[in-house]
């Protein structure tokens, strides 16, 4: 390894807007730019100038804003066309002229690409390379290269993929990062390869930038570093097109708290976790629960022995303290977990809580009731919170759920209007003393009570717009057909915080309608009041 330091640059807004589903406002970017730059990533590579009209923009807002805190920017653009002139390369110009003090510049490494794709000499694919970093450094801009296809270059001409190399240092690069452009090389090749070229290289920084279609992404990146590379390239949330790439939310602590290397500001890993998910809020995908360190399910225990045991050593479950990440612990409740479990709910709420209290009994007595009647706890945090808050006479009113109706007519409202919303509920709702009948239209009548109960709370309650329901599961309990009773868990967020909450009755609408106030009901209690 070179040094303690590895510099991270993040392609979220380039790389990861490639991904399938992903399309960001140019508003998007800002704010993610923002939140990264905050998070302590050294460069961010915003885009490609010369590709599209939103790129361009963003580079020009850039241009108008104050410094960045901590981050460069850097522009992305490939090395000049074969048989060109750098001075006549429209996408050499874009990433001089756009206001980034750093230049992303990808060329191949690969002879078959160079043979098959470019058709160009491999004389002249090495000219490309060389002119076109110096072009961009005669400008003022510091130039990583980024050598398209490397490991599979390595694996099928050795010596060429390093003079590809050696032509990019030979330009006075600031470092160059092998590219697994295909996703699909494993973590020795990366070792073996990454090796070659620190050797070739000398005192040049070398990096690296993983895609995922192998799944060896995180693993191909810490290979790498092992093997000398300086630099790592990846995304929040391993966006990136086709399978990913490298999720720097699992590369950065694995550098930090397993490997001892430092990366990112001294005080953003607490953001981690927040930073995870508020780029999936804005990317308007699902965070995925089970990421390692970010997710909500990342440090969750469910077992009574695991349960019991991390109360009295955390480190006999959890690798490391959620907290460094900016995460938390979660003890799930089921059939499984024993009065420890139980405990570690309960501390959060009522520290200094006893175990053999009479409280704590009237809450395991209520917990058979409701778990006879159908109820699980084990995804629904928030109704545990608010069951025992009731069951110890601690519970504040916060509004009264008087009414509620709810009416649908998909056939009709289809056959007149494909963009119509074919349910409609209507709520009534009382704060203290006070009532407010609201309506809304939903694409079903879940959403439509969601839209309505909202609404009529937002008359009291402004900040609960940040509240939106993110997930909704139906399990049937029973085989009485129509009249069979039905649970439903719903997962929320706000933003910061997820919580889940649950609804049982042999109407599924009410049913709905019960995990839907227990998840307003929590925010209200618990989150409203948090940063």
């Amino acid at each position: 390894m070179n040094g303690n330091r590895i510099g991270i640059l993040d392609t979220t807004l380039r790389d990861g807007a490639q991904a399938e589903g992903i399309s960001f406002s140019l508003e998007d970017k800002l704010k993610i730019v923002h939140v990264l730059d905050e998070l302590g990533v050294d460069f961010i590579e915003a885009g490609n100038p010369a590709s599209n009209p939103k790129d361009a923009a963003l580079f020009a807002r850039l241009r108008e804003m104050p410094p960045l805190r901590h981050a460069k920017i850097a522009a992305f653009g490939a090395t000049r066309r074969g048989n060109t002139s750098c001075q006549d390369d429209h996408g050499l110009a874009a990433m001089a002229d756009c206001g980034a003090t750093v230049a992303t510049l990808f060329g191949k490494s690969s002879a078959f690409h160079v043979d098959k794709v470019l058709r160009v000499t491999r004389e002249e694919n090495l000219a490309m390379i060389e002119e076109s970093a110096a072009y961009l450094s005669a400008r003022g801009l510091s130039v990583y290269f980024d050598a398209e296809h490397f490991f599979d270059g390595y694996r099928e001409e050795p010596e060429y993929a390093l003079e590809t190399l050696r032509a990019a240092a030979r330009a006075g690069v600031a470092g160059v990062a092998l590219c697994d452009t295909n996703g699909g090389s494993l973590p020795w090749q990366i070792a073996e390869a990454t090796a070659a070229a620190v050797k070739a290289l000398g005192n040049v920084c070398v990096g690296i930038h993983a895609h995922n279609d192998g799944g060896m992404a995180v693993a191909n990146t810490l290979e790498a570093v092992l093997a000398g590379a300086a630099h790592v390239q990846g995304t929040i949330n391993g966006l990136g097109e086709r399978c990913g790439n490298a999720n720097l939310c699992t590369v950065l602590p694995n550098l930090r708290f397993k490997m001892g290397l430092q990366c990112l500001l001294p005080d953003a890993f607490t953001r981690l976790s927040d930073t995870a998910r508020y780029v999936s809020e804005v990317a308007n995908v699902a965070l995925d629960e089970r990421s390692p360190y970010v997710g909500d399910s990342a440090f969750a225990h469910k077992g009574g022995m695991h349960v019991d045991g991390v109360r009295k050593a955390s480190a006999s479950f959890e690798h490391i303290d959620p907290e460094l990440v900016g995460n938390c612990r979660r003890v799930l409740l089921s059939e499984m977990s024993g009065r420890a479990a139980l405990m570690e709910r309960l501390s959060p709420l009522m520290p200094g809580l006893n175990a053999g209290s009479p409280e704590v009994a009237a809450l395991v007595n209520a917990l058979k009731q409701r778990e006879a009647e159908g109820y699980s706890y084990e995804d629904a945090e928030g109704s545990f919170a608010l069951l025992a808050m009731d069951t110890f006479g601690r519970r504040r009113r916060f509004f009264d759920a008087l009414d509620f109706r709810v009416t649908a007519d998909l056939p009709v409202l289809a056959a007149q209007n494909a963009n119509a919303r074919p349910a409609q509920a209507t709520i009534k709702v009382a704060v203290d003393g006070r009532e407010e009948i609201t309506a809304a239209e939903g694409d079903g009548p879940v959403s439509a009570l969601d839209r309505a109960l909202r609404k009529a709370l937002s008359v009291f309650y402004t900040d609960l717009s940040r509240v939106r329901l993110t997930d909704y599961k139906v399990r049937v309990l029973d085989s009485r057909g129509t009249g069979s009773t039905t649970r439903v868990q719903m997962t929320s967020t706000d933003g910061r915080r997820v919580w889940g909450t649950t609804g049982v009755s042999p109407n599924i609408i009410d049913a709905s309608w019960r995990a839907l106030v227990d998840a307003i009901d929590y925010w209200l209690e618990f989150c409203q009041n948090e940063g």
